[in-house]
């Protein structure tokens, strides 16, 4: 693949734990004149999440590719983001499975990241949904250990349902992901990852400022366009 191709796949995000962490990421991205990133909403409470969608309203940012949801979040929530921002993908966990019937009328926009844990929820449907989004430092850790997420995926590999991805950092070490980037090593593994889980639409999902995620970016498709 050319490295123009992945480029256009790569979206750096808007991520965070605290009020202070969103606000001054996207003070960069206002700064940068960004208008398409991707957006975590996992650590965030309703009242931090309702800030947040009223500054990006004033923001630069016009088009959001994927948003990785929680469970808390209300239909309507739902319903907005996916007006606003042309449906992007909606990226959930295995125990959101469980949130199924209060989001009727967007399961099709909806993609499972799975864990490493080597355990499976029962209620686990990939035909409720629209398909996969595989973090791509989870597959490797499942992989590393064989755990029973690998052999899930694996086995769906000839279906059109690897839609996206989260993009984070590995540690061969501790066989885990990262989010706090401190070393461009920490994305080698990407290299070692087949082609089929990656998506169209791949979000970095790191803790690092936008200006470091734009480094990271042009390091990752390095790396990408020689595998």
């Amino acid at each position: 693949m050319t490295k123009n191709s992945w480029d256009k796949k790569i979206f750096v995000s808007l991520t965070g734990k605290t009020e202070k962490d969103w606000q001054t990421k996207l003070k960069e991205i206002n700064s940068l004149g960004l208008k398409t990133v991707a957006l975590f909403l996992e650590m965030f409470s309703p009242v931090q999440r309702q800030k947040i969608y009223q500054a990006l309203e004033k923001s630069s940012v016009k088009h959001i590719p994927l948003i990785h949801i929680r469970n808390d979040m209300t239909l309507a929530e739902l319903k907005y983001l996916c007006q606003r921002y042309h449906n992007p993908c909606l990226t959930i966990h295995e125990s959101s499975f469980g949130q199924l019937d209060r989001w009727i009328g967007f399961h099709k926009f909806l993609y499972l990241e799975m864990n490493y844990n080597n355990r499976i929820p029962h209620n686990v449907a990939l035909e409720k949904i629209g398909g996969f989004c595989i973090d791509l430092s989870h597959f490797k850790a499942a992989e590393e250990k064989w755990a029973k997420e690998f052999e899930f995926i694996v086995k769906k590999k000839d279906k059109k349902i690897f839609k996206c991805n989260h993009l984070n950092g590995y540690s061969y070490e501790k066989n885990s992901d990262i989010h706090t980037i401190s070393s461009l090593k920490e994305f080698a593994y990407l290299k070692t990852l087949p082609q089929f889980i990656f998506g169209n639409i791949i979000a970095i999902e790191v803790f690092n400022s936008i200006k470091e995620q734009l480094k990271f970016k042009k390091h990752i498709i390095n790396l990408l366009q020689k595998n």
